[in-house]
């Protein structure tokens, strides 16, 4: 029994030993000196465990010392705008008081001044959505800080408004050339401006005209003058390079805008050439694929019987026969038949001439296809533009015009690309068949000269 308690308790020990590091030393000789080490770890831990103890509680006597000195504080701050709050009110019934006060003394000027600062503002708004400003910066401060006075404005500044104002009316007929920064042209360096009244501005910069906007928010950083980047039609800019270049007192054609800069900056929505070919889609490209296939044929088809048909006139003009024209081969078939009677030679001769009949008409059929194929394929994609527009009802309704301009655009572009296609293709076709017609009547007319001479021959 005793020997069991005593295996119990080594093994009890050694347990301890383990979880208390016993891993980290050396293995005990004997039991009591196991016994003994146990005993050295449980205080040891014991220790650990107080100093964590004595720890935390100084911890916790710390933090309620915080916490008392943050309450000290907030009844402070609770005191401090209690008193704050108070002398606020104090501060505005005396505001208050100051205010009725003034409005006694003024009078009938308030409401005269009132009106005096109204219409600072609106004449100040109205200079600097003028592009009149561009010339004269900050002509409209004065202004400005009129309309947003509190105090009795003086004699000198209530001037200000009629000055401006008869300004303004002045410089709206004048048409004159100065120098202004741009903003996106010539990094931000002075440059000609050329203003047309209060209406249009372009700039000019090594003799190229280019309009420009006016940007009304003076506290925008994009106030000024910018550049258009898309700049409207040609005949627009070729009219402001008049203007530019034209003598002093001459009357020369201007560009005037009376929305003062909407309906010029409309253009850049104006889509271009590139962009309105992109808009007939798919079929768009195959109806110029097909055109420009089809031009190139034709004009080559054209090119070559031409050529044929200046060959046969020389060929007229000799009696010596030529396999490389059409009248020469036939007159070569009449050289080969001379001795055969007249019904032979005619039917050789209708041979020859048959002969050389596909070779003339080769690829006018062709032409004639594609010129009737392109306004198919023009139908085709209005058909499918408008069933895209239909879909787009469909799905989204008709609050929103912009959803349905794309299948709109597609059918009305692909409509323009197939006529544009078969007008030339069929020009194209026309001039060759007549070209191709009169070298075989030439052949057919030179053939029966053939004969008539043979026959009187014969006879």
């Amino acid at each position: 029994m005793k020997t069991t308690m005593k295996i119990l308790a080594a093994a009890v020990s050694m347990g301890v030993a383990l979880t208390a590091g016993a891993f980290s030393q050396e293995p005990a000789g004997s039991l009591s000196e196991l016994l003994t080490r146990v005993r050295q770890d449980t205080r040891e831990a014991s220790q650990e465990n107080q100093a964590r103890l004595d720890e935390f509680q100084g911890n916790r006597n710390r933090q309620q010392s915080l916490l008392n000195t943050a309450r000290s504080e907030l009844r402070s701050l609770e005191n401090q705008a209690a008193s704050l709050t108070a002398e606020f009110e104090a501060n505005q019934i005396l505001i208050d008081e100051r205010a009725d006060e003034l409005r006694q003394r003024q009078g009938a000027f308030g409401e005269l001044f009132g009106a005096a600062r109204q219409a600072a503002g609106e004449v100040g708004a109205t200079i600097n959505a003028s592009i009149i400003s561009s010339q004269f910066p900050g002509r409209a401060d004065a202004l400005v800080d009129l309309s947003g006075s509190n105090v009795l404005p003086s004699r000198a500044e209530l001037d200000f408004i009629w000055r401006r104002t008869i300004e303004e009316m002045i410089q709206q007929q004048a048409v004159v050339t100065y120098q202004a920064r741009v903003s996106g042209l010539a990094d931000g360096q002075l440059v000609d401006v050329t203003r047309i009244g209060p209406f249009a501005a372009f700039s000019s910069v090594n003799n190229n005209q280019r309009f420009a906007l006016w940007q009304e928010d003076p506290t925008s950083e994009l106030w000024g003058l910018s550049d258009m980047p898309i700049q409207p039609p040609a005949n627009f800019v070729g009219a402001a390079s008049a203007l530019y270049n034209a003598n002093p007192n001459e009357i020369v054609t201007g560009v005037v805008d009376p929305s003062r800069g909407p309906l010029l900056d409309i253009y850049k929505n104006v889509p271009d050439l590139r962009q309105r070919l992109e808009q007939g889609g798919v079929v768009g490209m195959v109806i110029l694929g097909l055109l420009a296939l089809s031009a190139s044929f034709g004009i080559i088809r054209m090119m070559s019987l031409l050529g044929q048909q200046s060959a046969v006139n020389g060929q007229k003009r000799k009696s010596k026969a030529s396999k490389g024209n059409p009248l020469g081969r036939v007159m070569m078939a009449y050289e080969a038949s001379r001795d055969k009677d007249v019904e032979t030679m005619e039917l050789k001769l209708d041979e020859a001439i048959l002969k050389e009949t596909p070779k003339l008409e080769f690829g006018l059929n062709f032409l004639k296809l594609a010129a009737g194929i392109a306004p198919l394929l023009g139908l085709l994609g209005t058909v499918t533009g408008m069933i895209k527009t239909f879909t787009m009802i469909t799905l989204f309704g008709v609050g929103d015009p912009t959803i349905m301009a794309g299948g709109i655009s597609e059918a009305l572009m692909t409509t323009v690309l197939g006529l544009v296609a078969a007008i030339p293709l069929l020009f194209i076709h026309s001039f060759a068949q007549s070209f191709a017609r009169g070298v075989q009547q030439v052949l057919e007319e030179q053939a029966a000269g053939m004969v008539a001479r043979h026959a009187e021959e014969r006879s």
